[in-house]
């Protein structure tokens, strides 16, 4: 098979939706099934490697969100006689914005099928970012959006059942296929935790917390500073390391500062995830993550992957992960009680050691290549049907 994905957002944008990109991408080719993306440019980018084949369109900048870039549609609709040789038997789209309209037209153009996933829960995103509207206003606006968007395709993706959920309820009536972004075992190997206490001055015997994730205001991770905060009090050497960059820096790095939390809360930015951010996650002794609003939490698999407990929240997509509590506790969704939950474990030395053992061996049920086995299963199935009922999309145009 040969599938044409399209993202408003991929490398060197470092984020969910471009792991899972990868990450699926890599494992469907071992399936099989190869894959062209259309991304946009980022300026300042080293070139992509052309065994990639990726597709990147001229792009401009977004004022509230510099991290993103906004694609040129009509340099994507420029694609579509280059592409038309290609001979795809699918398109999926991976974002809601100009990659969905875009992508959208394409399929039509094309006359393939189309299908989305649904990565991000945008009724609880946008209030972040748009202040000017009310919460319940832009809530509605959300859903009739995403509705809008999902029923105009012949399927959709959503990482966890608590997504799928949110989208029936939204009235989403087009088939939804419940598939997680799966873990690259081979990848989550090794680090050197020692190493990277000693490069940044962290004692052995400092008891270290991590965050590893897009640093915005949707992560909630104020409730994080404020859980070390009621930490310090047990656990006077507590440190929580921030890593990742994003627009709530400046707001986190005040409120650290307004609580006297400078010898506590440690800003790393961004971290190589090949190198340097398996190191990261190796030192720390616990994972926490207080995010209200993922469609999976795939950073928690990655943490324990590589052998470090996590304490998070149970909520939306994080769910899944931690329902069966193996190598990771439910926190509640307060500082205090998040707190109380991790210096319990803090106390507990040899029980840490053995949730690192218990959340390794439970990352690895998590495998990439059964994933993506499942996604193509799903890509046959609906390119299957389209050659059978000789159904095209551009015959539906009004």
């Amino acid at each position: 098979m040969n599938i044409l994905m399209i993202s408003d957002v991929y490398f060197p944008r470092i984020n969910g939706v471009s792991t899972s990109i990868q990450t699926f991408r890599h494992a469907l080719a071992a399936q099989g099934v190869t894959s062209t993306l259309i991304a946009p440019d980022y300026p300042g980018a080293p070139p992509d490697d052309a065994a990639l084949d990726i597709v990147r369109v001229p792009s401009r900048y977004l004022p509230f969100d510099p991290e993103d870039r906004v694609m040129r549609a009509g340099a994507v609709r420029a694609l579509a006689e280059r592409l038309r040789t290609c001979n795809y038997d699918l398109v999926h789209i991976h974002t809601p914005f100009v990659a969905h309209y875009a992508g959208r037209a394409l399929a039509r153009e094309l006359g393939l099928p189309c299908i989305s996933t649904y990565h991000t829960f945008f009724e609880e995103y946008l209030f972040h970012y748009v202040r000017f509207l009310p919460r319940a206003t832009l809530r509605l606006l959300a859903r009739h959006f995403t509705r809008s968007q999902c029923n105009d395709m012949d399927a959709v993706v959503v990482p966890s059942s608590a997504m799928e959920r949110v989208l029936a309820g939204y009235g989403v009536t087009r088939p939804r296929e419940i598939l997680p972004t799966g873990l690259p075992a081979e990848q989550f190997v090794g680090g050197d935790g020692i190493a990277f206490r000693e490069r940044h001055g962290i004692a052995p015997d400092r008891q270290v917390l991590l965050y590893v994730g897009r640093v915005a205001h949707e992560k909630n991770i104020g409730l994080l500073i404020g859980m070390v905060d009621e930490l310090r009090k047990p656990h006077p050497a507590v440190l929580l390391l921030i890593t990742g960059e994003g627009p709530a820096v400046s707001a986190l790095r005040a409120e650290v500062q307004r609580r006297r939390l400078e010898r506590h809360v440690c800003f790393l930015g961004y971290l190589d995830r090949g190198t340097e951010l398996h190191d990261c996650y190796r030192a720390a002794d616990l994972f926490v993550f207080a995010s209200r609003t993922e469609t999976q939490g795939l950073v928690l698999l990655e943490a324990m992957a590589l052998g470090t407990p996590v304490v998070a929240i149970a909520a939306m997509g994080t769910h899944d992960i931690l329902d069966p509590q193996c190598g990771a506790r439910i926190a509640p969704d307060d500082a205090p009680g998040f707190a109380a939950v991790v210096g319990d474990l803090l106390n507990d030395r040899a029980g840490l050691d053995r949730m690192g053992n218990e959340a390794r061996d439970y990352a690895r049920r998590w495998r990439a290549d059964e994933m993506a086995a499942r996604l193509a299963q799903v890509y046959r199935q609906h390119a299957n049907a389209a050659a059978q009922t000789g159904y095209s999309p551009a015959a539906q145009l009004p």
